[in-house]
């Protein structure tokens, strides 16, 4: 029987069935938006998160992998491989940019991207990686297979979207740091990783009810 209801792009979408090395993006935010758009995690809508305050725009299509979750395996993973102090994952799902050569004129929709690397972030001392991947098919990007691959111009821009995207006018600084970036085979593991969290997180929660 076919669904009368909108799937949750959390919830009710699988991560793809080639994950990680291809995987299912749900869109938030393209670079002509000038407001950040978000998930609301309970209705499964876009809700805007904040206006951006400065000229600062994400420089790629940006979203999430569906049934994923950054929690206490990815916050280890990424403790390990950082050799910092890290407590816990942010408790969203695992985050993605995507790099496409056309424009896309708004979110809410799905893709297929192919995972080419990855920024590993500390917000507040909580696990918050960043995926970067190239859309399936796409006619320039999807050539890169490997973060190595990209421009420094480019991940630049990437790095300083990120550490600068939550500064807010008279606000205080946010704490956020760029420790590592990886190549493919390791976001492969951090997007292995981030699902066996959801899997731990709402399937475990979902049989105690």
């Amino acid at each position: 029987m076919i669904s009368k209801f909108k799937a949750h792009p959390w919830h009710g979408i699988e991560p793809g069935p080639n994950a990680p090395v291809e995987v299912t993006v749900y869109v938030e935010v393209v670079p002509t938006d000038t407001v950040k758009f978000e998930i609301d995690k309970k209705s499964g809508f876009l809700i805007i998160d904040r206006p951006q305050k400065f000229s600062n725009v994400t420089p790629t299509l940006y979203g999430f992998i569906p049934q994923t979750y950054c929690g206490d395996l990815i916050a280890e993973y990424d403790a390990k491989k950082s050799k910092r102090p890290i407590g816990k994952g942010d408790g969203d799902p695992l985050d993605i940019c995507v790099l496409c050569e056309r424009t896309i004129s708004g979110g809410d929709i799905l893709l297929r991207a192919i995972p080419i690397g990855g920024i590993r972030l500390i917000d507040k001392g909580e696990a918050d990686d960043k995926i970067i991947a190239v859309l399936r098919g796409d006619e320039v990007y999807s050539s890169w297979s490997d973060i190595e691959q990209l421009p420094e111009g480019l991940l630049n821009r990437i790095k300083h979207y990120f550490l600068t995207y939550k500064n807010l006018p008279g606000a205080e600084m946010p704490i956020i740091e760029i420790v590592n970036i990886f190549g493919k085979k390791e976001a492969h593991e951090v997007i292995k990783k981030c699902i066996s969290d959801y899997k731990q997180q709402f399937r475990s929660a979902k049989k105690k009810n």
